[in-house]
């Protein structure tokens, strides 16, 4: 099997119990250290003020992202240098666990779809961090959302987007829409497309995205109790307006190629080997 493959856990798993009734009321802590967080420290991108210093915000948000990867069996390791502010990144999209996992190293605004402000308590923290809710199919939304993409990124602020539309199986990356990526070519900022992989030795797991017709809480559930394994977040060669040639979608497809060169070795389909 190629090396870069992704694997499904299949193997019997007698102590998952276990680690979900010890993990369940530590993560109970931690959303309430989270929910009291954002009562007390001012939130950079909303302005609100709070009882601690706004340079506290950055710090305890990538703490508490750290911290709730862990509990859910995650060691976070980073391959490369992000890139300074203002960078416009794009990443593959894998997981709901993919927001946290790049707060845990890097300060940004995100780009997520609507349903996730739906989301009990995920997407009332998400939206207290800034994230700016897409409405997939909906251009006017799209349109919305980049004009506020444009205004953070001339204001010196990074911005995060999944340019695939949404979550997939995990076992490649799929086509990029180029549009999201006018607002690096108007803003002049440059592109860094990052590769997210959730996984062990180096391999993609695929019990990790949403599974056929699985909800957010069932996958958060079974996702409590698993293995320990690694989110891996590779930050990527830069791109910029020089790289564009022929526009938007050269940046689009340059990104994703990288990207899935990085996880299965493929930059033409990103496709694992057999």
């Amino acid at each position: 099997m190629d090396a870069l493959a992704p694997v499904r856990t299949r193997q019997p798993d007698l102590l998952r119990p276990f680690r979900f009734l010890l993990r369940l009321p530590l993560l109970l802590l931690l959303i309430v250290a989270g929910l009291l967080l954002t009562l007390v420290v001012s939130n950079p991108v909303t302005g609100k003020r709070g009882l601690l210093p706004l340079a506290w915000w950055e710090p305890l948000v990538h703490l508490w992202s750290r911290l709730m990867l862990r509990l859910f069996g995650f060691r976070t390791r980073v391959f490369g240098q992000a890139q300074a502010d203002p960078v416009l990144f794009v990443a593959n999209h894998v997981s709901w666990l993919d927001i946290e996992t790049l707060h845990a190293v890097r300060g940004a605004s995100f780009v997520a779809k609507a349903e996730i402000a739906r989301w009990p308590l995920v997407g009332w923290l998400a939206a207290q961090a800034g994230t700016l809710f897409h409405r997939r199919g909906d251009t006017a939304s799209l349109a919305r959302v980049m004009d506020v993409m444009r205004q953070r990124l001339a204001a010196g602020q990074s911005v995060v987007v999944f340019p695939e539309g949404g979550t997939g199986r995990g076992d490649h990356v799929r086509a990029f829409h180029a549009r999201i990526f006018q607002v690096a070519l108007d803003t002049g900022v440059p592109v860094q497309p990052v590769a997210l992989r959730y996984g062990r030795d180096g391999r993609m797991d695929l019990s990790v995205p949403f599974q056929p017709g699985e909800k957010f809480l069932p996958n958060a559930l079974r996702l409590l109790g698993q293995r320990a394994m690694d989110a891996e977040i590779h930050f990527l060669p830069v791109l910029s307006a020089a790289d564009a040639g022929d526009g938007r979608r050269r940046l689009a497809e340059e990104s994703r190629a990288r990207i899935a060169a990085v996880l299965y070795g493929d930059p033409g389909d990103g496709r694992g080997g057999g």
